[in-house]
């Protein structure tokens, strides 16, 4: 890509067309369609229905790779807040043992600089046209993407794409496998339920739709030549999608999910599903040996410690109640009985907003 006008690339992008996605070059030659490996930190596996990792691969003793952090970001108050605690984290974790961390960016998509530029590495690139994303906001992320990708020097042969809700919860390694990415596997992401509206962007001569990992583009650890390849791809599908009236009604606010992991199918890229990537309080409850910390549900509970999940409870913690600025320094914490991730998740924000200057500004 040149120095194309915003515009230009994306119809250039949008003239894509699917047939020609079988001339892709395939990373993953080997692929069998019967077992899928889920592994946690120590290698071990959790469940095996889909595709399995060549033992080769799996047994491979390698020298420390490091990977880039990046995360797109508006300049919104409450994307502010929330990238600013992600990189607080990020500085304390990177150099710790056990951690492949590199250098970080924040790919800030509103086409202007704010006032965390001296904060936070930034590389500001534009938003989509306007009316383009029609109010879903994270289908600037994949577009975002395409333009880091090509502006920017990324030192690091591999790109772990993260998000402002991410908190690192312990040191970080790579846990991608070479032409394998990593992704966290998402239980809210089903192919094989969902294939009558797949099949629209994802052509039966593709194979099946088991194919397209149940994952997310975040968080996901892959080679960035792989990513440069997938980004412009994955941009398309989002368009297409929002687009269509049913794929865009039945697949909501997790469409660009989808359409990350229907353009690395159709790129033939299959990820190594981690589930020791991330944990979701409330539902997961425990840190364990889990690496981030995915704070995008709320957590309500009574003073019993009690879950009161879909009713706003005696204690809470919910990153939207501050849309429009900063949580307060110091937010108590929950009643006795509540577990171990919510009450972490919050001693976690209260560290990051009591060390962070001017915590209060927007």
């Amino acid at each position: 890509m040149g120095s194309a006008s915003p515009l230009l690339l994306i119809t250039l992008v949008l003239g894509v067309c699917f047939a020609t996605y079988n001339l892709v070059t395939m990373v993953m030659h080997n692929r069998s369609i019967s077992k899928l490996t889920i592994y946690n930190s120590d290698g071990g596996i959790f469940v095996d229905p889909i595709i399995e990792m060549p033992e080769s691969v799996r047994k491979l003793k390698r020298a420390k790779m490091p990977f880039h952090v990046a995360l797109t970001a508006t300049d919104a108050p409450y994307s502010k807040w929330q990238c600013r605690i992600m990189y607080y984290w990020y500085k304390k974790q990177k150099d710790l043992p056990g951690s492949e961390m590199g250098g970080f960016t924040r790919i800030l998509h509103s086409g202007n600089p704010d006032n965390l530029m001296n904060e936070i590495p930034t590389v500001i690139v534009d938003p989509l046209p306007a009316g383009l994303d029609r109010g879903y906001i994270v289908l600037n992320r994949p577009w975002a993407f395409v333009q880091w990708l090509e502006k920017a020097t990324i030192e690091e042969e591999y790109v772990l794409m993260a998000e402002p809700d991410h908190i690192f919860v312990t040191p970080l390694p790579n846990l991608a496998h070479g032409g394998y990415p990593a992704a966290f596997p998402f239980f809210y992401i089903k192919p094989d339920q969902n294939e009558k509206l797949l099949r629209k962007f994802f052509p039966e001569e593709m194979g099946p739709v088991t194919n397209i990992d149940p994952i997310g583009n975040s968080p996901v650890i892959i080679k960035k030549e792989l990513l440069e390849k997938i980004a412009p791809t994955w941009m398309n599908v989002s368009l297409k999608m929002k687009d269509d009236p049913e794929t865009d009604k039945t697949f909501g606010w997790v469409l660009e999910m989808y359409a990350y992991a229907v353009a690395s199918a159709l790129h033939g890229v299959q990820h190594v599903l981690q589930k020791d990537f991330m944990l979701q309080p409330p539902w997961d409850l425990e840190i364990g040996k889990k690496y981030i910390i995915h704070y995008t549900y709320g957590c309500d509970y009574n003073m019993k410690g009690e879950l009161t999940y879909g009713k706003i409870g005696e204690w809470r913690f919910d990153k939207r109640s501050f849309l429009r600025g900063p949580p307060p320094r110091n937010l108590p914490l929950p009643p006795p009985g509540v577990p171990e991730s919510v009450v972490t998740l919050v001693k976690m924000v209260n560290e990051a907003t009591a060390n962070i200057p001017n915590w209060d500004a927007e």
